[in-house]
């Protein structure tokens, strides 16, 4: 019997908290880490900047409508903020995959993978430690973006209810959370950390667009497939439509990645032993 089955769930929170901690610091001593964040800083800023007050964005927009004496009953608040964060969701396709991309091929290449996988400490303890660490890591990436916001909706007219971009931003660290617990999967399966960018980025990508696949289809199957994808779901919360289905989903994944990273790690094991 291994010894991770008499770890108490003092201990076991306390393992967590210690990769954690590792994960979260290694992060913000990281080069690529500050490089990922930098592209991120300016291309949603970018987009932030052209979609509110750009020639056609949607302050422009309800200019040109006011000068054509059209009705201009539109919340600009809401209408930016379901534009903005859909922009957003599809940004960090391409960045959470350079993210994730080390989380477990550079244990891989240092050779301390197979420490991991004979340790006492549970396989998924490391990779609930792991999950955390770059999840938290992205939330602080998202703190330049909410302090824009906060800015512009602060001068709203009408004022937005301050629950549609909480509940926004609460989609996005869910998708963020379910598309990091699937690369961190993909990511012990590999020592190229190119190859695992490349492999998160082509599933991440199908379980994104899976809904068109389902509506071409049609039928249970269709149906079934449309309720897999990312992207309904996320379009659901960023738009102030709270469904407990879109939580399940979220959570689901977040659990599949980090149960299929934990049986990776276990077939290590046992492939060396």
């Amino acid at each position: 019997m291994r010894a991770d089955t008499e770890l108490t769930p003092a201990m076991i929170i306390n393992n967590v908290i210690a990769i954690f901690r590792k994960e979260l610091q290694g992060y913000f001593a990281s080069p690529m880490a500050y490089l990922v964040s930098a592209v991120f800083w300016l291309l949603s800023g970018l987009f932030f900047t052209i979609m509110l007050l750009g020639p056609e964005g949607i302050i422009q927009q309800i200019a040109i409508r006011e000068q054509q004496g059209l009705p201009t009953n539109i919340d600009v608040a809401y209408r930016f903020l379901t534009d903005f964060m859909g922009v957003i969701g599809s940004l960090i396709l391409f960045i959470l995959p350079m993210l994730s991309m080390g989380l477990y091929t550079e244990e891989r290449k240092r050779g301390t993978i197979e420490l991991l996988a004979t340790s006492p400490i549970t396989n998924w303890v490391v990779a609930v430690g792991k999950l955390l660490g770059v999840v938290t890591f992205f939330g602080a990436m998202m703190v330049p973006l909410v302090i824009y916001e906060t800015i512009a909706f602060s001068h709203a007219d009408p004022p937005i209810q301050p629950a549609v971009p909480l509940l926004a931003h609460a989609g996005l660290i869910l998708l963020a959370a379910s598309i990091l617990s699937i690369a961190m999967f993909i990511s012990s399966l590999t020592e190229s950390t190119i190859l695992s960018a490349i492999l998160t980025f082509s599933l991440i990508l199908l379980l994104w667009i899976v809904d068109a696949i389902g509506e071409s289809m049609g039928g249970w199957v269709g149906d079934a497939l449309t309720h897999l994808s990312l992207l309904k779901h996320y379009d659901n919360l960023i738009k102030g439509i709270f469904d407990s289905s879109s939580l399940i989903l979220f959570v689901s994944y977040i659990i599949l990645g980090v149960f299929l990273t934990a049986q990776s790690i276990e077939s290590l094991r046992f492939g060396r032993s």
